[in-house]
Parts: structure tokens; C-alpha cells; sequence
């Protein structure tokens, strides 16, 4: 039976604009422009992301930037779900356009010139809604790497690239196809690493930020 039915593409187009949306919400630039009168991307790595709104701002505005980035990923995948449902299509998860759609949202967002963040937070928010096992799996190793390391770019690209491998893991050991979990796992890492190219060529060379070094350093 063919899946890709005009009802399909009909949902398939909803959720994903949906999400595209949901996702250019920049919660970095909003908080940084309410609650500083500012906008983060002038500052540090010129990111829109939680980091550097942490060096920049402080922790509680790098709270907000975090449950808000997060929060979007999560709720874009729910809303995805939701279209295919009241759209009649079971064959595919609805979530996985969306959470994709969600994090080019985030990288490019609609509403602030299309310069966004990295999408780290919000791809974890799409984790989370897709496959929670492969979620805990990361956060529970990656959190303790992170005050290891003291680097966040690095801590960030070891989870690209444990990512696919944990979800044909968990998919394997709980009897789960991995086919289209790994595609989108690969799809993920791969953007996720592009975002992180900069961060890649400075830790190659030494010079990353690590905790504790000037806030005006870049990402």
C-alpha cells in the first residue's frame, strides 16, 4: 500500500510549516531583547543560543533561553503528531517532519532574519519526543562530559556522533526497525555537526572556549 497519499503530503505539509514556525520562535534574541535591551547575536560567538546568552546575560536569562529552545522542540513534535492524526495518517510519525522542520526553524528563523542558533537544545526537545530511551541515554553520559571537558562545542559534537549509534542500539534491543530512525539520527548529527563546523576548526587548533575563560571569547 503506498503511503504517500495526498492526505499524506497534505499533513506532511502542515506539520512542517507548523514546525518551521515554532522553531524561528528564537528564544535567545527574545530574552535578550526584554530582559537586556539587547540582541545576543551582537555579542561573543554571535550565536542565538543558550551559551552565548549565558556568558552574556547570566544564568536565569540562559534558563529561560534553555526551557524555551528546548520546550519548542517538544512541542513542535507534538503538534506533527497531532496533524497526521487529524488528517487520518498512521503510516508515518508525524513527529519526526515536524522535529526536523521544528530545528530548521531554529537555524534559520522567519521572524529574526533568518540567523538563528545551533539547535542543540531544541534537537534535544525532538529526542526526547521521538525515541525518550535514546534521550536519557545522552544526557545521563553527556552531562558529566560537559564539566569534564569544560567545553561545551566538544561535549555537543560527541553527542552528534553517539546519537545514531545509540538509537540503533536501543532500537535493536527493544525489537524496534531502525531503517527510519537512523536516517533521521544521521540527518540530525549531520546538520547539527555543519552548525558546529567553526567550533570544530577552533578545537582542532586549541583554541575552543572552555569554562572559566573571558565571556567575549568566541563559541
Amino acid at each position: 500500500m503506498n503511503m504517500f497519499t495526498p492526505r499524506f503530503w497534505m499533513a506532511a505539509a502542515a506539520a512542517a510549516l507548523a514546525a518551521y514556525l515554532i522553531g524561528s520562535v528564537s528564544f535567545a534574541v527574545i530574552v535578550s531583547r526584554i530582559g537586556a535591551q539587547d540582541d545576543v547575536r551582537r555579542h561573543g560567538s554571535g550565536n542565538a543560543g543558550m551559551t552565548n546568552i549565558l556568558r552574556n546575560y547570566g544564568k536565569k536569562m540562559a534558563a529561560l533561553t534553555a526551557v524555551g529552545d528546548f520546550g519548542k522542540g517538544v512541542v513542535a513534535v507534538a503538534l506533527g503528531r497531532i496533524i497526521f492524526l487529524l488528517l487520518g495518517v498512521a503510516a508515518v510519525d508525524g513527529g519526526y517532519i515536524a522535529g526536523f522542520f521544528a530545528l530548521l526553524g531554529h537555524l534559520f528563523p522567519l521572524y529574526f532574519g533568518f540567523k538563528g542558533g545551533k539547535g542543540v537544545l531544541t534537537s534535544l526537545g525532538v529526542v526526547l519526543m521521538l525515541n525518550w530511551k535514546v534521550f536519557l541515554l545522552l544526557v545521563v553520559l553527556l552531562v558529566p562530559v560537559v564539566f569534564i571537558v569544560k567545553i561545551v562545542s566538544l561535549t555537543v559534537i560527541i553527542g552528534y556522533v553517539l546519537f545514531p549509534i545509540f538509537t540503533v542500539a536501543v532500537d535493536h534491543f527493544t525489537g524496534r526497525p531502525f531503517g527510519f530512525d537512523l536516517l533521521f539520527a544521521l540527518l540530525l548529527s549531520g546538520l547539527g555537526a555543519f552548525m558546529h563546523r567553526e567550533n570544530i576548526k577552533r578545537l582542532l587548533n586549541g583554541t575552543e572556549y572552555r569554562f572559566g575563560q573571558d565571556k567575549n571569547k568566541r563559541e
